[in-house]
């Protein structure tokens, strides 16, 4: 009896000795996250220049992707190939883009966003220049290949933007992004229309290669993500980053130390498949792969409609053998059945690009206030539209004014997808997620010139009926899509960063914690 009285006793007294007579705590150093100094130093200089440095990528990247469009009907008299073999050329190019986007990611989310970009702008400066002394056809596709292996690293100079944006700046700079993908496509077609009848499709390679070359000198301006660096354990090295930033943005750091937690698990394509990402990974791959589809199937296809003149549904006409003196350096004289541009096919053509910018006022309000699921359902939905209104027999100025929208809309959709993709990842595999989505995507770039240059030329309604149906599909895809990243803060695996806090930085009791550990179950990711 006496040992049950004193137990009770016991404690008691211990809990009043510990309300009554509370221990004086050593008050704490304040902390911050990068994200909250991103927040803190704003938007400013540093911005401007990472906007227009990092956008340039752009540039390069479309006059890479775009050479094909305007260089296949050259390469088609001067080697005298057949539609499959022309299709070929663009889709080897996205089959090295494919491959690499998986490999570049990878290396990304483990080395480095910026060491990877540097590499892939080398790379591609170097097999680029290296085409333009193609022996033969067979030469020119594994050439071209090596090309896109070294494009689909630029996509880390977007990854880059992405993480020092703050965060109601990412949905309005992003899609300004679309500016420099423009500039690249109107300068590439521009270029075409005055070197490829005077000196030649090699020259136009040599002169479309020199952008990059340049671009790769101003990288030293930028610096490593703080993101990653911190990702690493490298935290000094953010903190420099983040102090050089708000030196140059005249601005201030948030007070207290940067902590973050050392992630070692890193770039994992596990972790694209687990519960938590399964259902949001499956459907924008299905997205991605749509939206790259319609996006190169717009493209090649105005480039056959006009090269070809497959308008109103016509067959085109029996080809006659024709000399055409191709201003190659070697001066050659090649006979062979083509239709080479017109002046009138390349204003036709720079006149649909700029649609590219046409809907981007749309397009920013459209992702800032309706949200990113709802925006992308809305566009792709459009673009279904007027891939039928395509098969409608128009005037020349109608033609125009379709491709024009087509341009506009699937551009949008790019924009948008971007966005959402960059936003729903966390650091630890946001390269990797872009990188297998971008990858993805080109399976479906690789299919889009097998149906815009080789079913279209025995059916267009065939064609303009399946490019419609993806672009349904991939409607419905991202209405359904489970997260909405409106408005929402970049991901850094915010389960532990909360834990970190609470244990090392801010002791609680036991019944402190716990409901901490509650509040983060509901409300993390």
């Amino acid at each position: 009896m006496a040992t049950k009285q004193t137990e009770p006793v016991t404690v008691i007294s211990l809990r009043k000795l510990s309300l009554g007579t509370p221990e004086p705590q050593q008050k704490e150093p304040k902390t911050f996250t990068v994200e909250e100094a991103v927040e803190t130093i704003g938007f400013g200089r540093f911005h401007i220049a990472l906007f227009l440095i990092m956008g340039s990528t752009g540039v390069v990247e479309a006059m890479e992707i775009m050479l094909i469009a305007v260089v296949s009907p050259v390469i088609r008299c001067e080697w005298q190939l057949e539609n499959w073999q022309v299709a070929l050329v663009t889709t080897m190019v996205f089959f090295g883009y494919m491959v690499f986007s998986i490999v570049f990611g990878l290396l990304a989310d483990r080395y480095g966003r910026w060491k990877i970009l540097l590499i892939s702008f080398l790379w591609g400066a170097y097999f680029s220049l290296l085409t333009s002394f193609s022996p033969s056809y067979i030469w020119f596709v594994f050439l071209r290949t090596m090309v896109g292996c070294g494009v689909s690293g630029h996509a880390q100079g977007l990854i880059i933007k992405t993480e020092f944006l703050p965060t109601k700046y990412r949905g309005y700079m992003l899609p300004l992004s679309q500016v420099f993908w423009l500039a690249g496509s109107l300068l590439i077609i521009g270029l075409a229309s005055v070197v490829i009848p005077t000196i030649g499709w090699r020259w136009l390679i040599r002169i479309a290669s020199i952008p990059g070359i340049i671009l790769i000198m101003a990288f030293k301006f930028i610096p490593e993500s703080a993101r990653f660096n911190v990702s690493t354990g490298n935290t000094q090295a953010a903190m420099t980053t983040l102090e050089s930033i708000a030196k140059m943005n005249s601005s201030a750091m948030p007070e207290g130390k940067l902590v973050e937690p050392i992630l070692e698990k890193r770039g994992r394509f596990a972790d694209l498949l687990d519960a938590k990402y399964l259902r949001t990974t499956l459907q924008i791959w299905v997205i991605w792969l749509g939206i790259s589809f319609a996006y190169y199937g717009v493209i090649l296809a105005s480039a056959e409609l006009l090269e070809r003149d497959l308008v109103c549904g016509s067959q085109p006409e029996l080809e006659s053998e024709v000399v055409v003196t191709l201003g190659d350096t070697e001066g050659s004289q090649s006979p062979c059945h083509c239709h080479m541009f017109a002046p009138s096919d390349y204003r036709t053509m720079i006149i649909s690009t700029i649609g590219e910018i046409a809907l981007n006022p749309l397009n920013i309000l459209g992702i800032n206030f309706l949200g990113r699921r709802l925006s992308l359902s809305i566009t792709m939905g459009c673009t279904a539209l007027f891939f039928l209104l395509l098969n409608i027999c128009t005037s020349s100025a109608g033609l125009v004014g379709f491709l024009f929208m087509l341009r506009a809309l699937v551009a949008a959709n790019f924009n948008t997808i971007y966005i959402y993709t960059a936003e729903v990842y966390p650091t630890t595999m946001r390269a990797l997620g872009m990188g297998i989505s971008g990858s993805l995507c080109r399976i479906g770039a690789m299919v889009a010139p097998f149906i815009s240059q080789v079913l279209m030329s025995a059916s267009i309604l065939g064609a303009l009926c399946l490019f419609s149906s993806v672009c349904v599909v991939c409607a419905i895809s991202a209405f359904t899509l489970p997260i909405e990243t409106k408005g929402r803060a970049l991901q850094v695996l915010l389960p532990f960063v909360i834990l970190l806090k609470i244990y090392l930085c801010c002791p609680v009791s036991s019944q402190e914690t716990s409901m901490e550990e509650e509040t983060v179950r509901r409300t993390a990711f």
